[in-house]
């Protein structure tokens, strides 16, 4: 009975620290380590994300074409459309996110999502099949919309929900999630190269309708794959405590109403409740002012606390990051548009009798983070970890900076070989001929989409795990959703940006930068102006890159 006794807590003690914090299994139960794989139930998700991105990408990676073609828009005009729409679908997780994190819960929000993309996608299919006629377009925009609605909801849930199934808390764990990211990436990309390959074709020469009815299939067999995995998941626990947002937005209420307090008296409440945390506490110091309150409201106990306060300020530290990155935005937004019409016009011609769809250039993209994605996870990391001890070879914040440098390199490039295919069109007389094909290789557009990859690498997947791991853990998927923010933005900031360019540059009957006879417009002049824009924003993200202190509670 004592060999009994003595054992008991030896046995007791492991399992007590398998448990899992902050999360039960589907049927609400306390879960462990032991008994969950974290790589299982990601692999689940990330199979969802494939499916997901093949769907969404087999809308938008040709959606310019199907514009200027299938409805007659002009170049101007289908590149606007594009822009606002895909600007629309990256806003839109914001409330998605909202709704996850709020109401319905990661899991509940991604199946609802699910089910309104496949409704989406099937109207889409059907406004493809109908002939040119009002009815379609009405019908072909509202579907297009749906499925932008829908994407707002599935995107920052899924991965959320994806990096979930790793404990932070655990270092082992950890390193995992930082891999999960980059390995998420990766398979994405799988997707989407997918698309590009072969449903570009598909749409061109086949049939718009196949085009998209595909992902409406595919998307079909993602939420089944997502329900699948539903008895492994980890699912998080949602506290008792006041809402995130209501927690968050008391403390902004607070200072506002407190803004002509005396900083005497604010360190005088500092002193009374102890010394603040941590050196955070030095940035943003107005927020302190939410400390204090009436007496009345003192009595009740409702009155901000550190707690509270340095959560705002967590949250308020990361939009300097956010509007700098804005830039590098408004360069994603034309590989989809401009890039494309380029490449249209060139010669792409792979053997004779085919013509590579000007749209499947975008999977060389694909390709690089691909190639780059298990150098960077297997050979860089290990290697710069030795050099800066770093857990993971660099910071987030040095890595999105170094995909931001290779983005404008990007359009540097884009903008000399746009100059070349101008310079070839004078030479061979074609000016005049915005039909004629240019007798210059597709092949030079190459370079462009490359370098685009490559800082995708950097700068995407170092956001995801910024906005991920940098916010209060209630709010994750509103971080995530923040991060996909930028491109939405960007989008519109892209389109706005090509309207004032537009009006400015066709005053007096003078050719538009973006004319539809491309032998005519100045694409280089925008991608010179790109650059430079880029670069400004380089130098902006820098100065508060270089002040930025890390929630290292959330990072081990």
């Amino acid at each position: 009975m004592a060999t009994s006794h003595e054992e008991s807590p030896e046995t007791q003690t492991p399992l007590i620290d398998d448990v899992v914090d902050s999360a039960v299994d589907y049927k609400g139960h306390p879960i462990r380590r032991s008994t969950s794989s974290g790589w299982r139930s990601a692999s689940f998700i990330i199979g969802v994300e494939v499916g997901e991105r093949f769907a969404y990408y087999g809308i938008s990676a040709n959606l310019i074409t199907f514009l200027t073609g299938q409805l007659g828009q002009s170049t101007v005009t289908a590149a606007e459309n594009v822009n606002i729409w895909s600007g629309t679908a990256q806003l839109l997780p914001l409330l998605g996110a909202f709704v996850a994190d709020s109401f319905l819960g990661r899991y509940r929000t991604i199946i609802v999502a699910s089910l309104l993309y496949i409704l989406g996608l099937g109207l889409l299919t059907v406004s493809a099949l109908l002939t040119s006629s009002e009815l379609q377009i009405v019908l072909f925009f509202f579907s297009l919309y749906l499925v932008a609605v829908a994407q707002g909801g599935h995107k920052p849930c899924v991965q959320a929900f994806g990096a979930d199934q790793f404990d932070g808390q655990d270092p082992e764990e950890c390193k995992a999630k930082n891999s999960f990211f980059n390995w998420w990436y990766f398979c994405m990309n799988a997707g989407i190269l997918l698309t590009f390959s072969v449903l570009t074709y598909i749409q061109d020469n086949l049939s718009w309708g196949l085009g998209f009815g595909i992902p409406c299939v595919v998307m079909v067999l993602a939420l089944i794959i997502f329900v699948s995995g539903t008895r492994t998941y980890r699912y998080s626990i949602q506290g008792e405590e006041e809402s995130p947002f209501v927690r968050i937005g008391k403390v902004f209420v607070a200072a506002l109403r407190n803004r002509r307090t005396s900083p005497s008296a604010i360190a005088s409440e500092e002193e009374s409740r102890g010394t603040l945390p941590d050196q955070s506490s030095e940035q943003f110091k107005f927020l302190n002012k939410a400390l204090l309150a009436p007496d009345n409201l003192k009595k009740n106990g409702k009155v901000c606390t550190i707690a509270e306060v340095e959560e705002a300020k967590a949250v308020l530290r990361l939009f300097p990051i956010w509007a700098t990155c804005l830039p590098y935005a408004i360069v994603c937004a034309q590989s989809s548009t401009f890039f494309t019409k380029q490449g249209a016009t060139m010669d792409r011609t792979i053997v004779p009798g085919f013509d590579i769809p000007a749209a499947s250039l975008q999977s060389f993209i694909c390709l690089a983070i691909m190639m780059i994605i298990p150098i960077y996870d297997r050979i860089f990391v290990p290697m710069a970890r030795a050099f800066t001890r770093e857990p993971f070879g660099i910071t987030m914040l040095q890595r999105i900076g170094t995909g931001m440098f290779f983005s404008i390199i990007s359009m540097v490039v884009a903008a000399l070989v746009e100059m070349k295919r101008l310079q070839t069109a004078k030479d061979y007389d074609l000016v005049d001929l915005p039909s004629a094909t240019i007798p210059m290789s597709i092949w030079w557009l190459v370079p462009q989409y490359f370098l685009y990859g490559l800082a995708d690498v950097f700068t995407i997947v170092g956001l995801q795990e910024f906005f991920y791991d940098q916010v209060p853990n209630e709010l994750r998927s509103v971080g995530l959703a923040l991060y996909l923010s930028i491109f939405g933005v960007g989008s519109f900031l892209s389109s706005f940006l090509i309207f004032i360019i537009e009006e400015a540059t066709s005053l007096g009957g003078h050719t538009s930068w973006f004319s539809d006879n491309l032998n005519l417009a100045h694409l280089d002049y925008f991608y010179w102006l790109l650059a430079a824009l880029s670069a400004v924003g380089l130098l902006v993200y820098l100065y508060f890159a270089k002040s930025y202190i890390y929630n290292r509670a959330r990072t081990i």
